[in-house]
């Protein structure tokens, strides 16, 4: 008995398991600490402060200045930001060529929300900083740059016939502090103190939620890694072919031939592909620029799974079919221009 417990215990696998408990331990306990800072800083009103340049944006792209508070509230909410918008529309302060131009303004606004809630407090943590900020510093040019571009649109599109400033909803119009105020309840003011517990509480609840996906697919993925030659060898000649279009696939960007499993890891769950592409980071497989190169590339790919997943539901909801799906393709056509140039400038 004893002797097949020893046996147990010097099996590779449990090596390999021990080091996946190590670096689920060590993310958790950065997740949960980045996680919680984020929930802090909304708690506290940061991101609020860090969306009121978007209110500048307004007047080179000739939009009324109301709708620098729709921006402004996309930064905390975009459900709530594209329900303003959607007001503009409806009630013809906006016409369809002014919506969609904001709507693109609205782009690096939405991504800030991202970068406190999601890829500093979990993405980095998982990839490392070096690779983790060089990829949401890229991901953030690309939103600023499709910022950027609906500026340029609205600058050379749009005239008073546009826009009808005076028909702004009551509702809707901006406050000193953006038309939010995330401190009151309807019991009055929240307390420091509430706001901490709130935070606490929604940290846990997210960890919580988090760390069994992340556990189970750090297993499975180190698993398939580390057996990677038997699995392929069980397929025979499949396998070979499997190696073969892999390599040819990967060899038109330039990148390792791993970055086939990392992008289809990405096109399921952007948290399942850094955790993919994490450990391949460190054993030198991937360098910073190809592993955020290759992350793009999976970015792409699950544009296609979100648009079912997500974008398609949220943007009919708030647009109806028609310009929704005018929604859809502009902002998803964007996105590929812009990560295709940025794909050109990392890999050249």
């Amino acid at each position: 008995m004893l002797s097949l417990v020893a046996d147990l215990l010097t099996h590779p696998a449990a090596g390999l398991l021990a080091d996946v408990a190590e670096r689920v331990v060590r993310i958790t306990v950065f997740l949960s600490l980045g996680v919680f800072l984020a929930n802090l800083a909304v708690a506290f009103g940061l991101v609020d402060k860090i969306a009121t340049v978007s209110r500048y944006l307004t007047g080179p792209a000739n939009l009324p200045d109301e709708v620098g508070a729709a921006i402004l509230t996309t930064t905390a909410s975009p459900t709530a930001g594209y329900g303003m918008l959607a007001d503009f529309r409806e009630s013809g302060v906006l016409d369809d060529r002014a919506t969609l131009v904001a709507v693109t303004i609205n782009t690096f606004f939405g991504f800030a929300q991202h970068i406190v809630t999601f890829y500093a407090p979990i993405l980095i943590p998982i990839l490392g900083a070096r690779v983790g900020v060089l990829y949401v510093t890229t991901r953030g040019l690309v939103a600023l740059a499709i910022t950027l571009t609906g500026i340029a649109a609205g600058a050379l599109l749009l005239d008073e016939s546009n826009v009808d400033a005076a028909g702004v909803p009551a509702d809707h119009e901006a406050s000193p502090d953006g038309g939010r105020d995330g401190d009151d309840t309807a019991d009055g003011p929240k307390t420091r103190e509430a706001k901490v517990r709130e935070a606490y509480g929604e940290t846990v609840a997210k960890v919580r939620d988090i760390l069994p996906r992340l556990a189970a697919i750090y297993v499975v993925v180190s698993l398939l890694v580390a057996y990677s030659e038997e699995l392929l060898a069980l397929f025979g000649a499949g396998g070979a072919s499997v190696v073969g279009a892999a390599s040819d696939l990967t060899g038109l960007l330039g990148l390792p031939g791993a970055a086939v499993p990392v992008v289809a890891a990405f096109a399921l769950d952007t948290t399942s592909g850094a955790v993919v592409i994490a450990p391949l980071i460190e054993n030198g497989t991937f360098t910073a620029r190809t592993a955020v190169a290759t992350m793009l590339v999976g970015g792409i790919v699950s544009f296609a799974v979100s648009t079912f997943k997500r974008s398609i539901p949220f943007q009919y909801g708030i647009w109806g079919r028609e310009f929704g799906s005018k929604v859809i393709a502009v902002n998803t056509g964007l996105k590929i221009v812009w990560i295709a140039l940025a794909l050109v400038l990392l890999l050249a």
